[in-house]
């Protein structure tokens, strides 16, 4: 069988390989969260309750109804659904069973002689 690499390592050039690619990857990965770690807690509001009022502090008003999608014409497929999901009970008990396909006569067959 032909070699992969030119060079074989050993297995302490390997281990040392894989501790090198760690230590690289916890430096790393240090790096990332030391601007995280040092940032400074948010300042209280004048109330000093903390509270943000919720979702982007935004006024709490109803949207534009003209700015909604007018009713238009139902679509075609818009049509009533056969079955109510809120309906008590299953939806499988309302659907009922689909139909089965036709079965396929057999293909004619040539009689076989046995040699008993």
């Amino acid at each position: 069988m032909r070699a992969l690499y030119s060079v074989a390592m050993t297995a302490f050039q390997v281990m040392l390989f894989l501790v090198g690619v760690h230590i690289f990857g916890f430096a790393a990965i240090g790096i990332l969260l030391l601007p995280a770690l040092r940032e400074s807690p948010p300042e209280q509001d004048e109330d000093g309750d903390g509270s943000d009022d919720g979702w982007g502090n935004l006024p709490n008003v109803k949207p534009d109804p003209s700015r909604w999608p007018g009713g238009g014409i139902p679509l075609p497929d818009a049509d009533q659904s056969g079955v109510r999901l809120r309906e008590p009970g299953r939806v499988a008990d309302r659907l009922g069973a689909p139909e089965r396909r036709p079965s396929h006569e057999p293909a004619p067959r040539k009689p076989v002689r046995s040699d008993r």
